[in-house]
């Protein structure tokens, strides 16, 4: 029978234990050629259990059909890419973030963004 001293000290030794790992459990996936050289890039970095996230998913599937060699569409899930979080600077998701042909990052966006919205923003940035 486990008494609850005993419980106590296993979950602070489970807790220590989970700490020491979880970097190696959570290693960030490498994200490389964001944004996409030569090409005006979208980069969603959002959560797959984030709603307004799950709410544009469809939005950015249709987006990336719809300019497929026009513009590049990405979807980053900071959980799995903390680093490129890091990286973005992200302080809400989701966050869209436009770059031009050049790589340069010309449009910031936090919260959920509407297709016409994507849109605008890709042919204010010369994608037909």
């Amino acid at each position: 029978m486990i008494t609850k001293k005993t419980g106590v000290l296993l979950l602070i030794i489970a807790a220590f234990m989970l700490a020491l790992y979880l970097p190696e459990l959570r290693k960030d996936k490498t994200v490389k050629n964001v944004p996409v050289k030569g090409m005006v890039t979208l980069v969603d970095l959002g959560a797959t259990s984030c709603i307004p996230c799950k709410m544009m998913a469809p939005i950015l599937e249709r987006a990336e059909k719809k300019y497929a060699g026009k513009a590049a569409i990405v979807f980053l899930d900071v959980g799995d890419h903390p680093k490129a979080a890091r990286d973005f600077h992200i302080r809400a998701i989701p966050t869209q973030i436009f770059f031009d042909r050049n790589g340069e990052q010309v449009y910031r966006h936090e919260g959920f963004m509407g297709e016409s919205e994507i849109a605008a923003k890709l042919e204010e940035l010369g994608v037909k």
